[in-house]
């Protein structure tokens, strides 16, 4: 195979051995469902190989499309989201699709502005991580019939197709795993209630506390989802002069960062005297000193599947409001150990 020019259809025909109108078919949200599914899976792993992109123009002016789509995240600087952009351009780019980025800064503003910037742009539907539960857009957006998948939070009501890791069971893992460990006053450091992943996070919290015999548990708020505010709620907690904590479960690694720095500037060694659990399992958590507990959160397999959904959508299968939600696991490393009680 020639790599010095561009893939075409027939060089993805060759590979994957099959027509090029098979191809053609294939790779074609509009027409996919004609193909044998294994078919379709060699072929689209044929396209991947060949780096085969289709030509996006020529297919916008045979079906009015942009062959676009918006994708919405609320910090382009948190480790969480690369993964999930990767996996969406993954299932987008060998269909022909092209992915524009927007940046919220996690305020409603920042959302609608986006959401708007997007829309001006003529996107053919969007993913939206950056949901918020008061004052959305996302509930305009519907009304005006916009094709939407929300991904890692809900935006309240809305019913949008949504997914989403497994909150619940993720605190809860973590939750037991410190009572196992022997610890009896946990804390929470919880992120914005106006975000769903926050406030089902700090309701699982509760709810394993309460399960779980002689333990006791309090909740902080941190104002944002930042190292800052991280560190300045925990702060709080360790000048406040209240019972001992000796665990502390954090909605997100970020958080969990700004804990350990709070611990740090306080004199409190991590995990002698606290042990930390973060959320998500971001890239080089296990790097950080001490390595961080977490629950991994499959991020890339969630935007994927966002993805796919959208792109069942745009090719004209019905949508309904389902929750798709991927199993999460808790990994266990330095920075918890047991209670020094």
């Amino acid at each position: 195979m020639n790599t010095g020019r561009r893939a075409t259809i027939a060089d993805v025909a060759e590979l994957a051995g099959v027509h090029p109108g098979t191809a053609s078919r294939a790779l074609n949200p509009g027409t996919r469902a004609l193909v044998n599914a294994d078919t379709v899976e060699r072929i689209v792993r044929s396209a991947q190989q060949l780096g085969y992109v289709p030509n996006a123009l020529a297919r916008g002016l045979r079906t009015n499309s942009s062959m676009t789509v918006g994708v919405v995240i609320p910090d382009i600087t948190n480790p969480l989201f690369p993964p999930i952009v990767r996996g969406i351009e993954a299932e987008l780019q060998p269909r022909g699709y092209s992915t524009l980025i927007a940046n919220t800064d996690g305020f409603e503003a920042g959302e609608r502005g986006a959401l708007d910037s997007l829309l001006d742009r003529r996107v053919d539907g969007l993913i939206v991580a950056s949901g918020l539960r008061e004052q959305s857009p996302i509930a305009d957006l519907y009304q005006a019939g916009v094709k939407v998948v929300l991904l890692n939070r809900d935006a309240g009501p809305v019913p949008y197709p949504l997914v989403t890791g497994n909150d619940a069971s993720g605190i809860t893992a973590a939750v037991e795993a410190l009572h196992e460990l022997g610890h009896r006053n946990l804390l929470h450091v919880a992120g914005p209630m106006n975000i769903s992943t926050s406030s089902a996070r700090a309701a699982a919290f509760e709810t394993a506390v309460r399960s779980l015999d002689g333990v006791e548990g309090s909740i902080v708020v941190a104002e944002a989802l930042s190292i800052e505010a991280g560190r300045t709620a925990m702060l709080s907690v360790l000048s406040s002069g209240e019972r001992r904590v000796t665990g502390v479960v954090a909605s997100t690694d970020v958080i969990a960062v700004g804990i350990l720095r709070a611990m740090r500037q306080m004199g409190v060694d991590c995990p002698r005297d606290i042990s930390v659990i973060g959320f998500n399992d971001v890239q080089f958590a296990e790097d950080f000193c001490p390595p961080l507990s977490t629950v991994r959160v499959p991020a890339a397999a969630m935007g994927a599947r966002a993805a796919r959904l959208l792109l069942d959508w745009l090719s004209g299968t019905p949508q309904t409001p389902e929750t798709v939600t991927l199993p999460v696991t808790l990994m266990m490393r330095g920075s918890t150990a047991p209670s020094p009680a």
